[in-house]
């Protein structure tokens, strides 16, 4: 059976500029749809639909991004261009060694900038990784709703990738902090096939639970950590 087709949802204030910020640091092209502007992504990088919203952002959010860099200048070059596009440099109590860039998009949403050489993202892609908070039961529960194989599972840290290459999703184990409303960044399923009853029916049986359906028939569902996510209609 195919895989679901992954997109990373981003409740934005002004959607446009969150996308030309995205479209510039990752070199894609803006998609214009009606549940939000979209970077369209493929088998091995997933794409980013920001959605209009006025929930604000009231602490770190359980997934942002690890944007990979080729060498120094590289990773310099990224910096400069988010600083350039309205982005600004984010202290979360990173140590001097540590050799990656942690930034802030213009909506304040953390990203990092991985340095060169880095073997765990080593030919993922730009969009490196999706580097979430949650437990190892979360990561399981990941790799069997998008049949995308566990590539680290060691001390309760888990990470899938597509079968195919490309962008890995990783969960780095608990301790994970209390959640306290919804995600403002969330992933979005495309069913494959397009049969979204079947979809949900399937991903309830691994373990999600349903929440609602939306005006325009998207069902929105939490994982095991109680993550929201949504199966988008047909």
């Amino acid at each position: 059976m195919p895989s679901p087709m992954l997109t990373v949802a981003l409740d934005a204030h002004d959607p446009v500029r969150l996308a030309r910020f995205w479209a510039g640091m990752l070199g894609r092209e803006v998609a214009e749809e009606a549940r939000g502007p979209l970077l369209p992504g493929d088998d091995t990088q997933p794409g980013l639909r920001f959605v209009p919203s006025r929930t604000q952002k009231t602490g770190p959010n359980r997934l942002h991004l690890h944007l990979t860099s080729t060498d120094q200048a590289d990773q310099q070059r990224l910096v400069t261009t988010a600083l350039a596009l309205g982005g600004g440099h984010l202290d979360v109590g990173q140590r001097p060694e540590e050799r990656h860039t942690v930034l802030a998009d213009p909506e304040g949403n953390e990203f990092c900038v991985i340095a060169p050489g880095n073997r765990f993202l080593a030919g993922c892609g730009p969009l490196g990784a999706l580097a979430c908070d949650g437990t190892r039961e979360v990561g399981l529960f990941w790799s069997r709703a998008l049949d995308w194989p566990l590539v680290w599972d060691q001390d309760q840290e888990t990470a899938v990738q597509s079968p195919r290459g490309g962008t890995k999703v990783a969960w780095g184990g608990p301790p994970v902090a209390p959640k306290t409303a919804r995600n403002r960044q969330r992933f979005d399923l495309a069913p494959p096939g397009g049969d979204q009853r079947a979809e949900a029916d399937r991903l309830i049986a691994l373990g999600a639970t349903r929440l609602e359906t939306g005006r325009d028939g998207a069902i929105m569902l939490a994982d095991p950590d109680g993550n929201e996510f949504t199966l988008t209609p047909p």
